[in-house]
């Protein structure tokens, strides 16, 4: 990528295959020279905008108004993490969503890809801050620890909370993306050694939008950045500064496995009959009726699964603080509200047929009532004959 010993680090664009730079370049050229059809753009938008919820009609909108814009620098911090949420990004596809936001922005600084090292590369950052104040984009992934001044996480001899103190006050949009970068994530949880935070905590008066996920979905990261270069704004948020498109929903209420739990169908132990036939995994600790997330319509690996789905309950990792709250993960909810949770499906078979028993009776009872209303009603409009004279109405 950018920061290269061989490259002027003056210069800022759009990164391709043959690592040439050009903000100006059309994208459309730079996405063929990576082997993007117009076709799969416009796939790519139409996933966008499926994700967005956005109706059909926009996916031209979102195409034209991508291809016009000029692509905004884009800066990757990154703290105390796995790697794991710049590994979803850069491996996803779909097609290939990671090469069409690279082509997207102009991606300057991300040291687990860049090329250079050193001062070189720190000096991108520094270029960047200063020349693009206002107007790049700020990806933070990774828990900023607080404890020892600093000192757990430290880059170029400065300390993850110095970085993101100058670098995110000054970007147009700051993305925490995954656990880590939110909440401070499995770094954060019991007993916290490095007194680890998430990206807002550390940033106090500065708006950063929320990527919940361990890993978080590139197809909703991808989204947010297409709807905030289309739209020229971050879609809705919910409480915690999540993007709605991805967490108005229940997962449980999105699961395929919906129907088993209602029904009462219910894996009881790991590799039993149930589990091999799809059943629901709400009895394994599977946290979806608590988590609200889009991963069981959006998925995973060009859409192709997601955990439950692959027969693993949900741990609910898009969820607040969901290393300490959710866990231990293989132990059920104390309880839900819903049908179905502490019940088997030989008892909600046997209250179903006591329930159609009760209703057969009632509608015999109910039949033969409105038999005798029906008769009377007949008896009362039915002509008279000439030698009998007609009821008297009541």
């Amino acid at each position: 990528m950018h920061g290269g010993e061989d490259r002027n680090v003056g210069n800022a664009g759009v990164w391709n295959v043959e690592g040439e730079e050009n903000m100006e370049s059309n994208l459309m050229e730079a996405l063929k020279a990576r082997g993007i059809s117009r076709r799969e753009f416009l796939r790519f938008c139409g996933l966008m905008a499926g994700t967005l919820a956005l109706p059909a009609g926009s996916i031209g909108q979102i195409a034209k108004a991508l291809e016009a814009r000029r692509r905004p620098v884009l800066v990757w911090l990154e703290f105390q993490d796995c790697a794991g949420n710049s590994e979803s990004m850069l491996r996803s596809g779909h097609p290939t969503v990671a090469d069409v936001v690279l082509n997207l922005l102009s991606w300057e600084y991300h040291e687990l890809i860049m090329a250079g090292a050193g001062t070189r590369a720190e000096a991108v950052l520094k270029r960047v801050v200063e020349e693009e104040k206002g107007k790049f984009i700020a990806v933070v992934e990774g828990a900023i620890p607080t404890g020892a001044d600093g000192a757990y996480c430290t880059i170029g001899g400065r300390s993850a909370l110095d970085i993101i103190r100058e670098v995110c006050p000054n970007a147009a949009i700051t993305v925490a993306m995954g656990s880590c970068a939110w909440d401070g994530g499995f770094v954060r949880s019991a007993p916290n050694p490095t007194k680890a935070i998430g990206t807002s905590e550390a940033l106090p008066g500065v708006r950063v939008v929320n990527m919940g996920g361990c890993p978080a979905n590139a197809v909703n990261m991808a989204a947010l950045l297409t709807h905030y270069l289309a739209f020229n704004s971050i879609p809705e948020l919910d409480a915690y500064n999540r993007p709605l498109f991805a967490h108005a929903n229940l997962i449980h209420d999105q699961c395929e496995k919906r129907a088993n739990y209602d029904a009462g169908r219910f894996v009881e132990e790991w590799g039993d009959e149930g589990h091999v036939k799809g059943y629901c995994l709400y009895h394994m600790g599977c946290k979806g009726p608590e988590a609200t997330y889009n991963c069981p319509t959006v998925r995973w690996n060009d859409q192709t699964s997601w955990p439950v789905k692959a027969g693993h309950g949900c741990i609910a990792c898009a969820s607040y603080r969901f290393w300490d709250k959710m866990s231990p993960f293989y132990k059920r909810l104390p309880s839900v509200p819903g049908f179905g949770a502490d019940v088997t499906a030989g008892n909600i078979g046997a209250a179903f047929l006591g329930a159609v028993a009760g209703a057969t009776a009632l509608h015999a009872v109910g039949s033969a009532v409105r038999r005798r209303v029906r008769a009377g009603a007949d008896a009362r409009t039915k002509p008279a004959k000439k030698d009998e004279p007609r009821e008297k109405e009541e």
